[in-house]
């Protein structure tokens, strides 16, 4: 399974042997693929331009073609991220053009994808003394360049530990707030939060490291 969120909408990519009859049909349309990225490129146009489907799965009896068919139409950026909890056990929260955000930024020439997720979120947020203790999962977003070009944002996300702090927004990265936040009671909110980020934090609550921190709350979101 392979998910690229476009605007709020979703392309799902999934091997052919994996669909079953009936398994999407609630809301979602499916389209085999006939080996033309011209295909590729007209779901990509409708889930880019309109809301007429907010979640599109392509199949094929060939995943690593298509996924690789799917990938050459972009350009491929590199970023990484983090969720961070404090010892307070609350979560690190961005607030950026409307929306609750987690912060991330694009990896620089030749930078681990570990450094880069660290550094993007010290520099987002001002907080210190980060440690990584495990990896979240990989989101895939589309967006365009300055150039019109369409790019592919692959982040790597990090659940990230530190001591309770106050925090600096960047806010020439137009980031308003930068707030420690009660997860549970945050979520519970009506927030308007990226399909991508709820992603993440939907990962991390049902990771097993997460139990033994927020037992009750698995199957939250």
């Amino acid at each position: 399974m392979y998910k690229i969120y476009i605007n709020e909408n979703i392309l799902e990519l999934k091997d052919a042997k994996d669909i079953t009859n009936g398994e999407y049909s609630k809301g979602a349309m499916l389209a085999p693929y006939n080996g033309k990225k011209t295909m590729l490129l007209s779901y990509i146009d409708m889930l880019e331009k309109t809301n007429n489907f907010k979640h599109v799965i392509i199949y094929h009896s060939k995943l690593k073609k298509l996924r690789k068919d799917t990938k050459s139409l972009f350009t491929i950026v590199q970023a990484g991220g983090g969720l961070v909890l404090n010892d307070k056990e609350k979560v690190l929260f961005i607030f950026r053009k409307g929306h609750w955000d987690l912060p991330k930024g694009k990896r620089e020439k030749g930078e681990k994808k570990r450094v880069t997720a660290v550094r993007e979120v010290e520099e987002e947020t001002g907080v210190r003394n980060l440690i990584i203790q495990d990896k979240i999962v990989v989101t895939h977003h589309l967006y365009r360049l300055k150039s019109g070009k369409r790019a592919l944002k692959k982040t790597h996300w990090y659940f990230m530990e530190t001591h309770n702090q106050k925090l600096t927004p960047q806010t020439k990265e137009d980031i308003a707030k930068a707030e420690w936040k009660d997860l549970n009671k945050f979520m519970k909110k009506e927030l308007k939060m990226y399909r991508s980020i709820r992603e993440v934090i939907d990962s991390y609550m049902n990771m097993s490291f997460q139990s033994k921190k927020y037992g009750s709350t698995n199957g939250l979101l």
